[in-house]
Protein backbone atom coordinates (compact mmCIF):
# COMPACT_ATOMS: atom_id res chain seq x y z
CA UNK A 1 0.00 0.00 0.00
CA UNK A 2 1.37 3.42 -1.00
CA UNK A 3 1.24 6.18 1.58
CA UNK A 4 0.09 9.60 0.43
CA UNK A 5 2.73 12.33 0.61
CA UNK A 6 0.15 14.92 1.51
CA UNK A 7 0.22 16.10 5.10
CA UNK A 8 3.51 14.35 5.89
CA UNK A 9 6.63 16.30 6.70
CA UNK A 10 10.19 15.08 7.07
CA UNK A 11 12.78 17.60 8.16
CA UNK A 12 13.16 21.32 7.44
CA UNK A 13 10.75 22.94 5.05
CA UNK A 14 12.02 23.95 1.63
CA UNK A 15 10.67 27.20 0.17
CA UNK A 16 7.31 26.48 -1.40
CA UNK A 17 4.62 28.48 -3.16
CA UNK A 18 1.70 29.02 -0.80
CA UNK A 19 -0.77 30.60 -3.22
CA UNK A 20 -2.67 28.50 -5.73
CA UNK A 21 -5.53 29.49 -8.03
CA UNK A 22 -8.35 26.97 -7.74
CA UNK A 23 -10.38 26.69 -10.94
CA UNK A 24 -13.90 25.34 -10.60
CA UNK A 25 -14.57 22.52 -13.08
CA UNK A 26 -18.29 23.34 -13.05
CA UNK A 27 -18.24 27.05 -13.94
CA UNK A 28 -14.58 27.87 -14.69
CA UNK A 29 -14.32 30.53 -11.99
CA UNK A 30 -10.77 31.07 -10.71
CA UNK A 31 -10.22 31.78 -7.02
CA UNK A 32 -6.77 32.53 -5.54
CA UNK A 33 -6.35 30.68 -2.23
CA UNK A 34 -3.63 30.47 0.39
CA UNK A 35 -2.66 26.86 1.03
CA UNK A 36 -2.02 25.56 4.53
CA UNK A 37 1.54 24.28 4.96
CA UNK A 38 0.66 21.51 7.39
CA UNK A 39 -2.80 20.29 6.41
CA UNK A 40 -4.72 19.09 3.39
CA UNK A 41 -7.82 20.80 2.06
CA UNK A 42 -10.23 18.08 1.00
CA UNK A 43 -13.27 20.27 0.41
CA UNK A 44 -13.74 23.64 -1.24
CA UNK A 45 -16.94 25.44 -2.18
CA UNK A 46 -16.73 27.54 -5.32
CA UNK A 47 -17.55 31.13 -4.39
CA UNK A 48 -19.09 31.74 -7.84
CA UNK A 49 -21.47 28.81 -8.33
CA UNK A 50 -21.49 26.96 -4.98
CA UNK A 51 -20.14 23.68 -6.38
CA UNK A 52 -18.46 21.48 -3.79
CA UNK A 53 -15.00 20.47 -5.00
CA UNK A 54 -13.31 17.31 -3.72
CA UNK A 55 -9.99 15.77 -4.78
CA UNK A 56 -9.99 13.65 -7.92
CA UNK A 57 -9.10 9.96 -7.48
CA UNK A 58 -5.37 9.65 -6.84
CA UNK A 59 -4.95 13.25 -5.66
CA UNK A 60 -4.51 14.14 -2.00
CA UNK A 61 -6.33 17.48 -1.94
CA UNK A 62 -8.27 20.03 -3.98
CA UNK A 63 -5.07 21.98 -4.75
CA UNK A 64 -3.55 18.94 -6.45
CA UNK A 65 -6.73 18.42 -8.46
CA UNK A 66 -7.86 21.94 -9.36
CA UNK A 67 -5.03 24.29 -8.39
CA UNK A 68 -2.43 26.10 -10.44
CA UNK A 69 0.15 24.95 -7.86
CA UNK A 70 0.09 21.60 -6.01
CA UNK A 71 -0.01 21.40 -2.22
CA UNK A 72 3.15 22.21 -0.19
CA UNK A 73 3.88 18.55 0.76
CA UNK A 74 3.83 17.52 -2.91
CA UNK A 75 6.00 20.52 -3.83
CA UNK A 76 8.54 19.43 -1.20
CA UNK A 77 8.51 15.86 -2.47
CA UNK A 78 9.16 17.03 -6.02
CA UNK A 79 12.01 19.26 -4.81
CA UNK A 80 13.58 16.36 -2.96
CA UNK A 81 13.52 14.11 -6.03
CA UNK A 82 14.74 16.68 -8.56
Amino acid sequence: MTQSVCCTHDGPAAPVELTSVLTCPACGAASPQTMPEDACLWFFTCPACGADLRPLPGDCCVFCSYGSVPCPPLQRQRQATS
